[in-house]
């Protein structure tokens, strides 16, 4: 698996799925994984448990 890749949809490609559970860290709006909420909302994967 790599550890670097060139953007977020690349890092997500092929691993989004429906009903999926995600665990991601960060505090209120101090480190918040804001382009993995980007991306998801953008991949239009739905049933997820963060």
């Amino acid at each position: 698996m790599r550890k670097i890749y060139g953007s977020v949809s690349e890092a997500l490609d092929g691993l989004l799925v429906d009903g999926m559970t995600i665990a991601a860290g960060g505090f209120g709006l101090c480190g918040i994984p804001e382009l993995l909420i980007d991306a998801l909302v953008a991949s239009g994967v739905k049933d997820l448990t963060i």
